[in-house]
C-alpha cells in the first residue's frame, strides 16, 4: 500500500472535474499538492478547497515555453499525475483542424512536454511515482472520435513505454483508463453515455489503484470489457458493432 503521508505531488489538470476530485482524494491522505492548469483563478478555488498543503503553478501543457517556465519552478517530486485533456466529439466528415490538432497537442503532446519536466529527476534519484490518464476510447478506433481516441491511444501507448523501461527500477508507472465521466466535457455529447460516472466515484477508483499498485486499470470493469475485448475482434464483427454516427 502506497503511502502519500508528506510526499509531494505534481497534478496536472487538477482545477475541477476528475483532477479536482482526485486531489481532495490526495489532500486528504496528506500529499502536498502542487496544483497545474490553465486558469489560475480556478486553482486558486481548487487549492482553497483541501484541507492538506497546495500550491498552484498555472501553465498551458500545450505550450512548450508555458511547461518549460512552470519546470523551472519546480520543486522536487515523489509523483506526477497527469490529468489533462480537451475534447469535442468529431466525425472525419467534419474534421475540424484546429479542435484536431488541439486534441493532439494537448491530450498526447502535452503529456510528453509534462513528463519531459518531471521524469528525468526521477530517473536522476531512482525514485518517483508517474501516473498517466487514458481512456477507454483508446484501445480501438470509434466512430465520432476523430482526435480524442487517437489521443488518448497515444497517451496509453506512452504509458506502456514507459513502464516497459521503468518497471524494474525505483520508479513506479501506473495507467488509468476511464470511460464517460460526468464532467463539461462529456456535456458536449449528443448521444447515450452507458456506465456514466460522477467526478467523484471515478476519483475514488484511481485512488484505490493509485494506492494498491499495479500498472493499468480499466473502469468501470463491466463497460471496459467491450473495449479490451474489442482487440481481439475481426475488423468486420468490431465495426458492425460500432457503426457510424451521423
Amino acid at each position: 500500500m502506497r503511502d502519500f503521508k508528506g510526499k509531494r505531488y505534481w497534478l496536472i489538470g487538477a482545477s475541477e472535474g476528475l483532477g479536482l476530485a482526485l486531489a481532495r482524494l490526495m489532500s486528504r491522505a496528506g500529499a502536498e499538492l502542487i496544483l497545474s492548469a490553465r486558469s489560475e483563478d480556478s486553482l486558486k478555488a481548487a487549492a482553497a478547497s483541501l484541507p492538506g498543503p497546495a500550491t498552484i503553478l498555472p501553465l498551458d501543457v500545450g505550450d512548450s515555453a508555458s511547461v518549460a517556465r512552470a519546470a523551472a519552478q519546480l520543486p522536487q517530486l515523489d509523483g506526477l499525475v497527469f490529468l489533462a485533456g480537451v475534447y469535442w466529439p468529431m466525425r472525419a466528415q467534419d474534421w475540424d483542424a484546429e479542435k484536431a490538432e488541439a486534441m493532439a497537442n494537448v491530450n498526447f503532446t502535452g503529456c510528453i512536454r509534462v513528463l519531459g519536466a518531471a521524469l528525468p529527476g526521477m530517473v536522476a534519484r531512482n525514485r518517483g511515482h508517474v501516473v498517466i490518464t487514458g481512456s477507454l476510447s483508446g484501445f480501438r478506433g470509434l466512430p465520432g472520435a476523430i482526435g480524442y481516441a487517437a489521443s488518448k491511444a497515444g497517451t496509453m501507448v506512452l504509458a506502456e513505454s514507459l513502464y516497459a523501461d521503468l518497471r524494474k527500477t525505483g520508479i513506479t508507472v501506473q495507467l488509468a483508463n476511464p470511460g464517460f465521466i460526468r464532467t463539461r466535457l462529456t456535456a458536449k455529447n449528443d448521444f447515450a453515455m452507458p456506465f456514466i460516472m460522477d467526478a467523484d466515484a471515478a476519483a475514488r477508483i484511481m485512488f484505490r489503484h493509485m494506492t494498491r499498485g499495479g500498472f493499468k486499470i480499466s473502469f468501470p470493469t463491466l463497460f471496459s470489457l467491450l473495449f479490451r475485448g474489442g482487440n481481439f475482434l475481426p475488423d468486420a464483427l468490431y465495426y458492425r458493432m460500432f457503426p457510424p454516427r451521423g
